[in-house]
């Protein structure tokens, strides 16, 4: 009884996000946290502050804050629900608190919306001009060897995106022995801490090969296994000099966030301001399981390359795969 009185909500979520960090990846950490500071809100908003005694948090707070939640996507919404109805369950194997769990999840189930499927959008002409961009990078005229080398990388970066369907984060954390280059495949841990065997096509081989020629003198100071190092650096310009590669984070490796910078970067200057931000990182993903389906039209392959746990997914790029259908109907309906 002490355990229920002496710990307050906001210990108990804490405690509980400590969990989630040592158990699910840095994204998932960052989104329950958010779903359990909106959490706190509406808790605030129906005078309950989270110094309140952890075992006093009512059930009815879930239903609170479904209701609170229809503003949001509804993809978010079933994060954010995730989020807390594992805090509940937290409290409860904790001793923290006596929910009663069934009744909890039929709450939700009344209230929860479901998200619609919705068809993947960017333009593969685009992408193919952006792709195209990248490639003459490294013919691109530049003022130091700082520069050339973030030309190289995000060349690579570019053609790696497209061509291997990685997402941003896995792309970002890929370390240099992951590949192997007799194969052209790396092995790693993806989404749902899977392990997952990546294709490497002929092209983003030989772009990073190029990036990584360049970088041999730099990686060679580095006194680390060449393994060990990121394949893709973030090259920041050194303390000292601009032109200089130089300084503590030299052999760090991109952020997502740096990633999505190099992708904007570089489809403003390969298609213009007008352009900015209509092309994410994921957009290339989108491209890379578009050019399978088109190629074999097989979504099962479809499905196995680009990971996906559930064909549904897979399905919603048979649209911008199906060209026979959009041949027989313009035959059909366009005769004259």
């Amino acid at each position: 009884m002490d355990k229920l009185m002496d710990t307050t909500i906001a210990t108990a979520m804490n405690a509980y996000l400590g969990t989630i960090r040592d158990s699910r990846s840095a994204n998932t950490a960052k989104a329950y946290r958010q779903a359990l500071q909106t959490f706190s809100q509406v808790l605030a908003e129906h005078d309950l502050g989270t110094s309140t005694p952890a075992g006093s948090l009512p059930e009815d707070a879930i239903a609170w804050f479904a209701d609170a939640l229809k503003a949001y996507a509804p993809a978010t919404e079933r994060l954010y629900l995730s989020a807390v109805i594992g805090f509940y369950e937290y409290l409860s194997g904790e001793g923290l608190a006596e929910p009663n769990l069934p009744r909890l999840r039929q709450l939700l189930k009344r209230r929860t919306r479901r998200p619609g499927q919705r068809l993947p959008q960017f333009s593969r002409e685009a992408i193919e001009k952006v792709l195209d961009y990248a490639e003459r990078l490294a013919a691109t005229p530049v003022e130091n060897d700082l520069q050339r080398l973030r030309n190289l990388r995000d060349r690579a970066f570019l053609l790696t995106l497209a061509d291997t369907g990685l997402r941003v984060h896995e792309a970002c954390k890929m370390r240099r022995g992951d590949l192997d280059w007799n194969e052209g495949k790396a092995v790693l841990i993806g989404k749902g801490d899977k392990q997952a065997v990546i294709r490497f096509s002929t092209r983003s081989l030989a772009a990073l090969r190029d990036y990584l020629a360049a970088r041999a003198a730099l990686d060679s100071s580095a006194r680390k296994p060449l393994g060990s190092l990121p394949l893709f650096l973030r090259h920041d310009p050194g303390a000292k000099k601009g032109g200089a590669i130089s300084g503590d984070n030299q052999f760090k490796p991109i952020s997502t966030e740096t990633g999505r910078d190099i992708v904007d970067l570089r489809v403003v200057e390969a298609l213009g301001a007008s352009a900015a931000g209509t092309i994410t990182p994921h957009s290339f993903r989108h491209y890379f399981v578009t050019i399978v389906l088109r190629s074999s039209g097989n979504l099962k392959v479809a499905q196995a390359l680009a990971r996906h746990s559930n064909i549904s997914t897979t399905s919603l790029y048979a649209h911008l795969a199906d060209d026979e259908l959009d041949k027989v109907y313009w035959e059909t309906f366009e005769k004259d």
